[in-house]
């Protein structure tokens, strides 16, 4: 078990080689649909992280067998029609990804179902979720009509074409889960691209999904068919030693297979535009999947603007963009961004708290903030207010400050990418 605090020393530079965790967002999806496959699935490198271990949890309540061994999981699917009623409320522990996106799934089973989380989760909004699964013809309630956890009354579900007024990757992908199990054609429009591991995955399984423009629709009740699959390497895990290695003047890592779904890759966008040294090497696809090797190299950052849908993009790795602006020549703006105020946390306000205890400016607005740039890093005590992001974003920031730095409540690491710590230390040169 991990400890409650941690300590980064300061580092001079960090080179070395790190093989990530499976895409935290990926295997969830894999999962998920594994349980309505016909079959035995096999998935490779599927994540470690708490988030992920809590996706397989729920579907075992829901009656699917799933074995372990390592990073490797065997989901024995039943079908679209093989879920059982839960003995018990569900529990997602920290995840919205897996309570927004099997929600979808639950809607259209013959039982009634509850699904809730920690405390964290019990604070985050589900409307954007229960709006149109109610459309579809669900009966969901919720803490004030809101919160978690969701009380969920299956139907028959009738499909819809449905235009998320935030973009979400999973709202979409709740309302497509939901759509396998209708007569028709259920459709989803994005105004804004989000990332596209559900269609991609759907796809690998047997679905036929279909895109036109911003329309992404899907054929109800397909046969999907087990699948053996590799989880790419978690591309916004891959963020901390991105940013890492622009922080400390000499610093060489080597990211291997790590996902690179084009989705996705606005984060390499954005990094190379602010004057990043990153070559990615020895791409190829693997399931539908871009997948290849990125080699980072120390290179003053810039700094500069995340806005409008870059932030949409952007919005997971915000808070460690936010430790690089820092130390970048010209700081970092970030608009548009109401979205980080209902994560885990509040992100714009943990994120400022923790480097205003590091000596840093920083202000704050409704959706966003300014941090200045050239600005240096004090040792200090800071808090992971119990945010995985917000955790792996400091112990980076640590390792460029003036003494040593003090991580509260640490083991949120473990949500997504318990062996972040090791990992980390293992680059000090």
């Amino acid at each position: 078990m991990q400890a409650p605090t941690h300590r980064v020393t300061p580092a001079t530079s960090l080179n070395g080689v790190v093989r990530l965790p499976g895409d935290k967002s990926i295997s969830h999806r894999y999962a998920m649909i594994a349980a309505v496959a016909e079959g035995a699935s096999l998935l490779h490198n599927y994540s470690s992280g708490a988030d992920c271990q809590s996706t397989l949890g729920c579907i075992e309540a829901l009656g699917i067998q799933v074995e372990r061994e390592g990073r490797t999981v065997r989901v024995h699917g039943r079908g679209l029609d093989g879920l059982t009623a839960p003995a018990a409320a569900l529990d997602a522990g920290n995840s919205g990804s897996t309570i927004r996106m099997l929600s979808g799934m639950l809607a259209a089973q013959p039982f009634e179902s509850v699904i809730g989380g920690d405390e964290s989760l019990s604070r985050r909004p589900m409307q954007r979720i229960m709006t149109p699964l109610r459309a579809m013809g669900a009966e969901i309630s919720a803490r004030e009509d809101k919160f978690p956890p969701l009380a969920i009354r299956g139907a028959r579900l009738t499909p819809i074409r449905y235009e998320p007024p935030v973009p979400s990757a999973q709202v979409k992908t709740c309302v497509l889960f939901a759509g396998l199990h209708t007569e028709g054609v259920t459709e989803v429009v994005e105004r804004v691209r989000t990332r596209d591991h559900t269609e991609v995955a759907l796809r690998e399984f047997g679905a036929v999904v279909e895109q036109s423009g911003g329309a992404i629709s899907i054929q109800g009740r397909p046969r999907l068919t087990a699948r053996e699959l590799s989880v790419p390497g978690d591309l916004s895990s891959a963020a901390f030693f991105l940013a890492a290695a622009n922080l400390l003047p000499g610093s060489r890592i080597v990211i291997e297979q790590v996902g690179l779904s084009p989705s996705r890759t606005q984060l390499l966008d954005w990094l190379l535009g602010a004057g990043a040294q990153i070559r990615v090497l020895d791409v190829g696809q693997k399931a539908g999947e871009m997948v290849g090797t990125l080699l980072v190299t120390y290179s003053g950052i810039g700094g500069g603007v995340i806005e409008g849908a870059m932030t949409a993009a952007l919005i997971d790795e915000i808070p460690v963009l936010a430790v690089l602006g820092a130390r970048s020549e010209r700081g970092l703006t970030v608009r548009d961004a109401a979205e980080l105020r209902v994560k885990e946390t509040d992100r714009i306000e943990t994120v400022a708290e923790n480097l205003r205890r590091m000596g840093c400016e920083i202000t704050t607005s409704a959706d966003g903030f300014h941090v200045p740039g050239k600005q240096r890093f004090r040792g200090a005590v800071c808090d992971s207010f119990g945010d995985h992001r917000i955790v792996m974003a400091f112990a980076v920031a640590g390792l460029a400050a003036d003494g040593e730095t003090l991580i509260e409540n640490a083991a949120a690491a473990s949500v997504s990418f318990p062996e972040f710590y090791v990992t980390l230390d293992s680059l000090r040169a």
